[in-house]
C-alpha cells in the first residue's frame, strides 16, 4: 500500500499555493494529449531520473488511473529510501472528472 492523496486534496494544495511537486509517470504521448502541468518521468526512467524527485517536500506522482504511479512510488521508497511520495488516487482520470463535475456545477 501506498500513502494517496484526493485530487479534492490536491486541488486544494493547488489552490493555496503549496510547496509541491508534481510528477507524471506516463509516456511523452499521453503527457502530449493532457497533462496538469506536471514534471514528466515515465515510469520506465523513475528509477534513472530520480535525482529529479524532491526528498524536501511533498511529492504527488500520478498516471491515468493510478496504478503505475503506484508502482513507480513502491520503486522509489524500497530502492531509495522516499518516505514523502503520495499517488494521485484515480490518476488524470479522477482529476478530468472532477473538473468535468465543477464545470457543470
Amino acid at each position: 500500500m501506498v500513502k494517496e492523496i484526493t485530487v479534492q486534496e490536491l486541488k486544494a494544495l493547488m489552490d493555496e499555493k503549496k510547496d509541491f511537486q508534481l510528477i507524471d509517470v506516463r509516456e511523452e504521448f499521453e503527457y502530449e494529449v493532457v497533462n496538469m502541468g506536471a514534471t514528466l518521468i515515465p515510469l520506465g526512467n523513475i528509477v534513472l531520473e530520480e535525482d529529479k524527485i524532491s526528498k524536501d517536500k511533498l511529492v504527488v506522482i500520478h498516471c491515468r488511473s493510478g496504478a503505475r504511479s503506484a508502482a513507480a512510488i513502491m520503486q522509489l521508497e524500497q530502492q531509495f529510501g522516499f518516505t514523502n511520495l503520495f499517488n494521485l488516487k484515480g490518476g488524470i482520470l479522477a482529476w478530468i472528472a472532477m473538473n468535468e463535475t465543477q464545470a457543470k456545477a
